[in-house]
């Protein structure tokens, strides 16, 4: 009796092995056999009844909303773009600059910050305005541990109420800023919040026409 439940334990483990190298074999070869991914592009957006000039300025007062400075702006080219903005963390509910769940993770578990940067060129009789997300996060390499006061100087002097973050000399050395992949989603927003405030500015500036006839 015992000798045949040996024989149904080992039975049941080479299934199981079998199973296994199977599924194990099938994903290997889905890998393998898989289409290298391609980078998703922003395709620009068309808006018509507004001049250069305007579209600049409402697309600064959208940018201001979400928390960004402008860094470098030519009205002739219409080009704009801004300063670092870092990642909104999970407290900071007040902020729009992480669209979707995989921006609101990546913000809170890495030090990321993002680059708007915006062209608006007159097509003839319509703006076009592309938008482009740039994210870059922080690369900090650590710090080798080669005695106990080398390891008390891994941590920052902090107290409860005030978090400090402090770097070494040969950690700011080796620092850099690493570039990722485009934020489409919050390119997209941003269009969004572009397209509509040129909208309302449109109705006001009809209005605003009306009235003085």
């Amino acid at each position: 009796m015992n000798i045949t439940y040996h024989r149904e334990i080992r039975k049941d483990t080479s299934i199981y092995h079998y199973l296994f190298y199977v599924i194990f074999g099938c994903v290997f070869t889905l890998v393998g056999c898989a289409k290298p991914t391609h980078k998703e592009v922003m395709e620009p957006i068309d808006v018509p009844d507004i001049n250069q000039a305007e579209t600049i300025v409402l697309a600064e007062d959208v940018l201001a909303e979400l928390h960004f400075s402008i860094d470098k702006i030519d009205v002739k080219s219409g080009f704009l773009k801004t300063r670092p903005l870092s990642g909104a963390q999970f407290f900071e509910f007040w902020r729009g600059d992480n669209v979707g769940g995989d921006n609101h993770l990546q913000a809170n578990l890495h030090s990321i910050r993002r680059i708007v940067e915006l062209d608006i060129t007159d097509q003839g009789g319509k703006i076009r305005i592309g938008c482009n997300v740039k994210v870059q996060r922080l690369s900090l390499p650590e710090r080798e541990v080669t005695s106990s006061a080398r390891a008390y100087d891994m941590f920052s002097r902090s107290s409860p109420n005030l978090q400090k973050f402090s770097l070494n000399p040969e950690q700011e050395k080796s620092m850099a800023w690493i570039d990722l992949d485009d934020d489409i989603p919050l390119a997209t927003e941003i269009l969004r919040r572009i397209r509509e405030r040129i909208l309302d500015f449109r109705i006001n500036k009809h209005q605003m026409t009306r009235n003085k006839t």
